[in-house]
């Protein structure tokens, strides 16, 4: 199949590519300047613009890109950057697609668990509504800016990813020489909910999506049982075999984080109930399964 994917330098993006070209499919990776390789096409997603030439012939198309949510303190302007890098690039694509003679089959949207807010102990799947605050309400304008693909019939996902175990980016790659140097710990009080996923096992689900005709709307991309981060943080300590006596205080969080700092202390516990009835097998359901994969 021909592929399109935005976002593709990311982490998810670029393993993602990766392993699609492992399989023999064609993949044009999207990006922001000229194009100076046969396998890219350009996009301006500020502008709304999406060269109509890479999206031809193609299946299936991934959208992955936005700013880094923890990458900076949520200025305002930082906050728009967020907002928009979402927003107006899933509506530029959801336009091209539905004016192409022959669209794609799937538009799989990349977007997060932050849709729920904070649920607390509650346990949520797909069926639940939207939270409250910043990050759900991006979520729910993201999700929304794919309507013009769903209306021009394309089936259409929202693979809502919680925190991906990974060495190379992410949270959890800032995590990893943390505790590696021994001085890790749980942050907060360590109650809230992490809904994780390793980095394989979210490839395998987004290909997954690509390849399941009834897979369309909102589609958790978490491991089966979420995890307090307490117990997220005595799996680090075991598989590392290091202490994790150090706990960050919620004040200290909120002093070097800001206004971010209440999305790390919040709890989300988000299961996959989807993925699991469409016959997804997960190969790290477990959190150490998913720490010694990453290492």
């Amino acid at each position: 199949m021909r592929i399109a994917v935005t976002g593709s330098s990311g982490l998810i993006g670029s393993a993602l590519v990766r392993s699609l070209r492992e399989d023999g499919h064609e993949v044009v990776r999207f990006v922001r300047r000229e194009p100076a390789a046969g396998d890219e096409a350009r996009w301006d997603p500020a502008r709304g613009y999406v060269d109509p030439a890479g999206l031809a012939g193609c299946g299936a198309v991934v959208g992955l890109a936005g700013a880094g949510v923890g990458e900076r303190r949520w200025t305002a302007a930082y906050k728009k950057e967020i907002r928009d890098s979402r927003v107006l690039g899933t509506a530029a694509l959801a336009r091209a697609m539905a004016a192409l003679d022959e669209p794609p089959q799937v538009f799989v949207v990349g977007t997060a668990v932050g849709y729920y807010g904070d649920t607390g102990e509650r346990a949520v799947d797909e069926s639940a509504p939207a939270g409250e605050g910043f990050l759900p309400s991006v979520c729910v304008e993201w999700e929304a800016a794919a309507a013009p693909a769903r209306e021009a019939g394309i089936r259409t996902a929202f693979a809502r990813t919680g925190l991906v175990v990974a060495r190379e980016g992410g949270a959890w790659g800032r995590l990893f020489p943390v505790f590696r140097a021994g001085i890790g710990g749980r942050l907060g009080n360590g109650r809230q909910y992490w809904s994780h996923i390793s980095l394989h096992d979210e490839i395998a689900a987004l290909r997954h999506i690509i390849d399941t005709p009834s897979l369309e709307g909102p589609v958790n991309l978490t491991a089966p049982e979420p995890l307090t981060n307490r117990e997220v943080t005595a799996a680090m300590a075991r598989v590392l075999r290091r202490p994790a006596l150090l706990p960050v205080p919620a004040p200290a969080l909120r002093i070097v984080l800001g206004e971010f700092s209440s999305d790390v202390l919040g709890s989300q516990r988000v299961r996959p109930a989807r993925l699991l009835e469409s016959g997804f097998t997960f190969r790290d359901p477990g959190i150490e399964d998913a720490i010694r994969a990453a290492l």
